[in-house]
């Protein structure tokens, strides 16, 4: 078994994956960083989602990398692609004008970026990049985690990786269970959070859906139908028990009043945030902002209510069945696509689908595969039993009562704002979306009970099923694994361990000017944001 080192060993590059590589990198210290797909950049890149934001992304709410990619994606488009004077020159340019983001974009410009933020680590041999590389098991002693085994997957080889401090930003906090890191999946109860959301028992299977994310373009006349899916049959009819209709069709509950909404493909073309058709919300190509737009097609990602999976969890449950959901998962979404070439009613009702819909698997990186993401979308991940854990009532509106504005953390590690935002579960519960307050990323939320030297760096932080849903988007998932990285960077340049760090102001202090002053994060909201609740739609 071949064996590597390093100072941070970081499963997963995802966003936090990545982020927290390039804080550790920053303050000096050597990165093994592992990836089980070919691209690094997981939800923005690997799982086709374009990024979802805090309202207010592009004057604050981030860190200082953070801003950079998003600033990278766009000088990328500016300089390589033949976009119009107009789109040129937009100091906002959203590439394909998509309502769920100011910034719509190709999975593979992320890629591009974000390879070009690690390149001059990668040259100097002290950052380490392993692609396709997926973890297997995990080697303990007391509260360390002394090392990981990993498997090179086209290869086969095994290989033995160890770090001081070892950080999970894997998409379902697989590392959590390979090393017996305390943690919880699924719902807690109203007995064990006290949260207003929560179920009246605890449920481990109570899971948000996952979806399995695509591309596809659009020409009148053309006929791209793809062969019939090996479950169309099945899917074609299925409807969940919290769904109005089947959910094969242009109809969904309301993510925050339940009731039924119709949203169908070209039916309302507008461009406003949360507006329009279902084509226009997350378009990632908006070729009316090229110049050769009569060679290129507008294409957008599905990542719409209809592919929600909602049979069965991935968490907690055998290899066998976890497999068969993902299978699952990608059938439902090729059901879903041959289901509006072929059967879809019509916006101008006509009969007979939409034979022009085309996959784009080039766009996803999977022309040669199924055509789809390289993986599913995972909302919720195993989350780890920390030093404290955020709950309903320091962040959501209604759970605070008469109180304005989340709750003050002495130590922040960054901030965040979206909405309590669950999607509908694997155990029939339907949508819980309610308002939350621009909210703060606590440190004791990034400290296990036990471990010492493991660290989660993206959704396996100390929140709960119910707080995960606004901890789980884009940007809180990059602070999250910046501030991951940073912290382990720290504790080795000062001799200190996590849990001391927060166990002293004096050193919480030290380390948050550490963020602020060399890394560019920032702590807290400006007042006048602070106070603002996060509308509905």
């Amino acid at each position: 078994m071949t064996e590597f080192h390093a100072d941070l060993l970081i499963i997963g590059a995802g966003l936090g994956g990545v982020a927290a590589s390039l804080s550790g990198l920053r303050l000096g210290r050597s990165v093994l960083l592992t990836e089980e797909t070919d691209w690094i950049g997981g939800q923005l890149t690997a799982q086709a989602v374009p990024p979802d934001e805090s309202l207010w992304i592009e004057e604050s709410g981030c860190t200082a990398s953070y801003r950079a990619l998003r600033e990278g994606i766009r000088r990328y488009y500016r300089q390589h692609y033949p976009l119009t004077p107009e789109a040129h020159i937009d100091p906002h340019l959203n590439p394909g004008a998509g309502n769920v983001s100011r910034l719509c974009h190709e999975p593979r410009v992320a890629v591009a970026v974000l390879e070009g933020m690690l390149a001059p680590y990668l040259s100097s041999g002290q950052l380490r990049l392993m692609l396709n590389t997926r973890p297997v098991s995990a080697t303990t002693d007391g509260d360390r985690v002394t090392s990981v085994q990993a498997e090179h997957q086209p290869t086969g080889t095994r290989l033995d990786l160890s770090g001081a401090y070892v950080l999970d930003a894997t998409e379902t906090g697989e590392l959590l269970e390979l090393a017996g890191i305390e943690h919880v999946i699924g719902a807690e109860s109203q007995n064990q959070t006290g949260e207003p959301h929560a179920l009246a028992v605890a449920d481990p299977l109570n899971q948000q859906a996952i979806s399995w994310c695509f591309a596809m373009d659009h020409t009148e006349g053309a006929d791209y139908t793809i062969p019939k899916p090996a479950g169309y049959d099945g899917w074609r009819t299925y409807r969940p028990a919290c769904w109005p209709t089947p959910q094969l069709s242009w109809t969904y509950p309301h993510p925050i009043t339940l009731q039924p909404v119709t949203r169908d493909l070209f039916s309302n073309p507008v461009e406003t945030p949360h507006g329009g058709d279902l084509w226009h919300y997350r378009r990632i190509v908006a070729r009316r902002q090229f110049t050769d737009a009569a060679a290129r097609q507008d294409i957008t990602v599905v990542n719409w209510p209809q592919i929600d999976y909602l049979p069965g969890p991935i968490l907690g449950v055998s290899a066998q069945e976890r497999e068969r959901h993902l299978q699952g998962a990608r059938d439902l979404s090729l059901s879903l696509l041959y289901w509006m070439q072929t059967e879809a009613p019509r916006h101008d009702g006509r009969t007979g689908g939409y034979p022009g819909l085309r996959l784009r698997g080039d766009v996803t990186g999977t022309a040669e595969g199924h055509g789809l993401a390289k993986s599913a979308y995972i909302r919720e991940a195993r989350r780890i039993q920390a030093e404290f854990t955020v709950l309903e009532q320091h962040v959501g509106v209604e759970a605070r009562g008469h109180l304005v504005g989340a709750e003050v953390f002495p130590d922040s590690v960054g901030v965040g704002q979206y909405r309590i935002d669950l999607h509908p579960s694997t155990r029939g519960r339907n949508y819980v979306d309610v308002a939350s307050w621009p909210f703060q990323i606590p440190l004791g939320a990034l400290i296990p009970v036990r471990a010492e030297n493991l660290l989660p760096s993206g959704k396996s932080l100390g929140v709960t099923h119910i707080t995960n849903g606004c901890y789980r988007l884009h940007p809180v998932e990059w602070n999250i694994g910046e501030a991951a990285g940073a912290l382990a960077a720290f504790c080795m340049n000062e001799k200190h361990v996590p849990r001391q760090v927060r166990a002293s102001a004096d050193l919480t202090r030290d380390f948050q000017r550490l963020l602020t002053d060399r890394l560019g994060f920032q702590l807290q909201w400006p007042e006048a944001l602070r106070v603002q609740p996060s509308p509905g739609f």
